[in-house]
């Protein structure tokens, strides 16, 4: 059995779901992971209509069964755990109800974050400790640990009762950000049904393997994003943690939501790394092995790229990572 290719399709919010499958056929895809809540909206999946009919979720499935393809996962990307209530109870939610669609619709994974709390039960906003050489960082993680651990006991148990994997990106600024992370929160919570989202980019800008992660996390991976990181000069006088980003005027067009009245900041000009499409950051042979070593994780395993390189137009950049995602396909 082959590994399943396809993309996430936020990155084809300007369209309806029926083109948006249309385009990832086109490049070659087989596959349609689309958006159910979290950071940014949902229009390729009216979530409310969904669990409200099953007349209306066969509909929704007959859009990707006419074109040949798969629905491979809902994402619903934020901050659960966040004490800001615009974002943390919204984002956890929505969190609950993708899992319950997710079972609805047959999907077998969702993904999501591990969310970022505050530094105490007073706190106003999420507090992401980096690097905690510093006593009282630890009682702020402690703190964090005590509010993550048990909403992830509740997803755990929700997800169990679905059939559904909870599949988590390993995503700076999350509590869970790296492997030995993962490894605490699926030991403090005995979770069964909680994985990781293996996405390469993520970890490539921590100096962090995604081959040797991906192995040592073994059957602990559940999904994956194709996506690609690359590391520019300026790492050498900004290292990877700057915080050299700009405001984004409210009126802007095209800025990227995170939650009622936030959006994602402007880069530096000269930035220490960025996403690039899929391939543009490491070349088909490093491809070749991160896919093999999937393969070995669940050969049958959803592959999805997610687009995110502001230096290509949405179908471009598509295009490109389709085209490079399948040549190192090919060389399994």
């Amino acid at each position: 059995m082959a590994l399943n290719y396809g993309a996430y399709t936020a990155c084809l919010h300007d369209r309806p779901l029926g083109a948006a499958l249309d385009t990832l056929k086109e490049a070659g895809l087989t596959g349609a992971e689309v958006n159910a809540g979290g950071f940014i909206p949902s229009p390729h999946c009216p979530v409310d209509a969904l669990l409200a009919s099953q007349a209306a979720r066969e509909e929704y499935l007959g859009i990707f069964e006419e074109r040949g393809m798969r629905l491979s996962g809902l994402n619903t990307s934020g901050n659960p755990t966040s004490p800001l209530p615009h974002e943390g109870l919204k984002h956890a939610h929505d969190v609950r109800q993708t899992i319950e669609l997710a079972g609805l619709l047959g999907v077998k994974e969702i993904v999501t974050m591990s969310g970022t709390p505050g530094t105490d039960p007073t706190a106003k906003y999420p507090t992401w400790v980096v690097n905690p050489w510093n006593g009282v960082d630890m009682e702020i993680l402690d703190y964090q640990w005590s509010v993550v651990v048990p909403f992830f006991k509740e997803v755990d148990a929700l997800a169990r009762d679905n059939d559904v994997q909870v599949c988590l990106e390993l995503h700076p600024r999350n509590l869970v950000f790296n492997v030995p992370a993962f490894e605490r929160l699926v030991e403090e919570t005995g979770a069964t049904n909680i994985k990781v989202n293996m996405d390469p980019s993520h970890l490539f800008w921590q100096q962090m393997d995604p081959i040797v992660a991906t192995k040592r996390l073994g059957s602990l991976v559940g999904h994956v994003h194709a996506k690609d990181t690359k590391v520019f000069p300026g790492a050498a006088y900004r290292g990877v943690l700057d915080t050299d980003f700009g405001h984004v005027p409210a009126d802007a067009e095209g800025k990227v939501p995170t939650a009622y009245g936030y959006w994602c900041n402007a880069w530096p000009s000269d930035p220490a790394w960025r996403f690039v499409a899929f391939g543009l950051g490491h070349d088909a042979d490093y491809w070749a092995q991160f896919l093999a070593a999937i393969a070995e994780v669940d050969p049958q395993m959803n592959v999805n790229i997610e687009h995110e390189d502001a230096e290509y137009g949405n179908v471009e950049g598509l295009q490109i990572s389709a085209r490079n995602l399948l040549e190192a396909a090919s060389r399994l």
